[in-house]
């Protein structure tokens, strides 16, 4: 007789399989709210009348946005359940989306997309905390490498599909595509999701207060030093994500079919890195590969930089770019099991802290780039050392580890 341990555990297969592609599609409303409309950047720039820095603002207003959404989402849905914040937090996703396609200028747009940011923040971190609700241990390494997945891989394939709708839409279009992506999100989680955490299990952790459930996450050492790392990994890639319209299509001059086509490359590095990471954490803790695929970034980026100075051109930028991306996608589900797997009682909380840092510091630092021009690689590169180093340093010196415990069975 096989004792269920965790609720998840007494699921089907195919019950597993929806909350898969439910919540997995939860979890890509964010990245592709932020990173949908990348590939029209230079048409913006030139319908708008605006410079690209003001378009580049307009990605960091929806990342922001989309973090301290997070930081209100997380704690609500500790309080009140799952459902709720989901159906209507993506509702105003929904109407800030018509919103943005029917802004009349670059203020309305902003605006519009910070809205849409928030209403998007839902999603990702209260999916994270409906699975760690249901799983513990190593089928919850298993759950979250899927998420992860879809996490990594969205804000690559976003830009990718962008382009294509590009071909028969303008860019009012691709927001009214993402309307209609957030209302079937509402339809999917009415109709298949139910409350995983119901009533009795919102009080029993003791942590009754927002502050309480914020200080048992910030005590957690190992926490603070893989949101850390999370958010450094993410602004390495939205450093590359915010700068890669203007530096492939303006600098190297692609098309923007060509250009999402690149970003589909590049999706590859995503699915082997978090496919492959989730197999190794069988086998070996996430501290350890977290230890690697830092450093790894680390090297990819000082690669970019060498190669770029030297004059080695498009396949001198793409080749450690590729490798930079594969090792982010190997992070990510290790980053997101050592988050979540001690804070079962605060899983929501715990998850819109690694969100907002996440989303937070990419919002923060990717604009640095078009501070310094975006006339070579290495501005963008630079950022993506500068982050990589930084959780290098975090995982040695506060994740620590030796002295992480082994995930259980």
């Amino acid at each position: 007789m096989t004792t269920v341990v965790h609720p998840g555990d007494a699921l089907t297969p195919r019950q597993r399989l929806v909350y898969i592609l439910v919540l997995g599609s939860l979890t890509a409303l964010g990245p592709f709210t932020i990173d949908l409309y990348l590939p029209a950047f230079p048409v913006l720039e030139s319908d708008l009348n605006v410079s690209a820095t003001l378009i580049q603002l307009t990605l960091t207003g929806t990342t922001l946005g989309f973090a301290i959404g997070q930081l209100f989402m997380g704690p609500w849905s500790d309080k009140v359940g799952r459902r709720l914040p989901l159906i209507l937090a993506t509702s105003v996703h929904v109407a800030a989306s018509i919103g943005v396609a029917l802004s009349p200028d670059i203020v309305w747009l902003g605006v519009f997309r910070v809205l849409q940011g928030a209403g998007a923040a839902a999603g990702g971190v209260v999916a994270m905390a409906m699975v760690r609700d249901l799983f513990g241990g190593k089928p919850l390494v298993r759950m979250l490498s899927r998420l992860a997945l879809v996490n990594g891989l969205a804000p690559i394939l976003a830009p990718v599909i962008g382009s294509q709708l590009l071909l028969f839409l303008d860019w009012r279009g691709l927001f009214v595509f993402l309307a209609l992506y957030g209302m079937l999100v509402v339809v999917a989680v009415s109709i298949f999701i139910v409350e995983t955490l119901p009533p009795e299990r919102r009080h029993a952790s003791g942590h009754t207060t927002v502050r309480d459930r914020y200080r048992s996450v910030f005590s957690d050492r190992v926490f603070v030093g893989v949101a850390l790392i999370g958010g450094m990994s993410f602004s390495g890639l939205f450093a590359y994500l915010s700068s890669s319209s203007f530096l492939f299509q303006d600098v190297y001059n692609l098309d923007p079919q060509q250009y999402g086509f690149l970003f589909a490359i590049n999706s590859f590095g995503i699915v082997i890195g978090v496919q492959v990471s989730s197999r190794l954490m069988r086998h070996y803790g996430p501290q350890w590969i977290l230890g690697v695929t830092t450093a790894v970034q680390a090297f990819a980026a000082l690669s970019i930089i060498v190669l770029a100075e030297s004059g080695a051109g498009f396949l001198g930028v793409l080749i450690p770019l590729f490798f930079f991306i594969m090792a982010a996608g190997f992070g990510f589900p290790a980053v997101q099991v050592l988050a979540l797997v001690n804070h079962g009682h605060e899983a929501g909380t715990a998850a819109s802290l690694l969100g907002a840092l996440n989303f937070g510091l990419a919002g923060l630092i990717s604009p640095i780039v078009g501070l310094f021009g975006i006339d070579s690689a290495i501005p963008m590169a630079s950022v993506m050392l500068a982050t990589s180093l930084v959780s290098v340093l975090s995982v040695w010196f506060i994740v620590q580890p030796r002295r992480v415990p082994a995930l259980a069975s």
